[in-house]
């Protein structure tokens, strides 16, 4: 089942849950439903509500400031929304751009999503050595986004705007 994003009571993204640790939380009053799954809806004896997309905490929780989301290779691909980055097919790995056998880390900046034929096309050699330059550069994207990309991308494309898009 997806996740669901959890917003601070001020509406800044904190985490993703499973749908029924949103369920728990709306039922204990610690959070209110902002967004609901259009179709879907959590119903037990004595319980009919609608299944939480996006979920704020009544509560102010104060969080430590973060500067980076840490990388994964689940994230690279999230954040690549699973295209490879040579070819624009489905990606399955990940690739580094710097190969970790010329001393390349794991890092966002140093990998991307690759099909697996790419991959190994690509081998142990930087892609301006095995003639395959990259559609779109990697970036490092910021805790906030991080989280909202790991909703999925059907899922980011039907939040609100208010949350994707930061005021002026």
């Amino acid at each position: 089942m997806r996740d669901t994003l959890v917003l601070n009571a001020s509406f800044e993204p904190l985490s993703t849950v499973s749908l029924n640790r949103a369920v728990v939380l709306v039922l204990q009053d610690k959070a209110v439903v902002e967004q609901a799954h259009p179709e879907l809806r959590m119903r037990g004896a004595e319980v009919d509500i609608p299944a939480p997309r996006v979920i704020r905490l009544c509560r102010y929780v104060r969080v430590p400031f973060r500067r980076q989301a840490p990388w994964s290779r689940r994230g690279v691909l999230v954040r690549d929304r699973h295209r490879c980055a040579y070819c624009g097919r489905r990606a399955t790995t990940v690739d580094h751009v710097v190969p970790r056998a010329q001393g390349g880390q794991d890092s966002w900046l140093n990998t991307v999503a690759s099909c697996a034929e790419d991959n190994h096309r690509k081998a142990a050699r930087t892609p301006e050595q095995a003639g395959m330059p990259l559609l779109r550069r990697p970036f490092e994207p910021t805790p906030a986004d991080a989280m909202l990309l790991a909703l999925g991308t059907e899922d980011f494309d039907a939040l609100p705007q208010w949350l994707v898009q930061p005021a002026a």
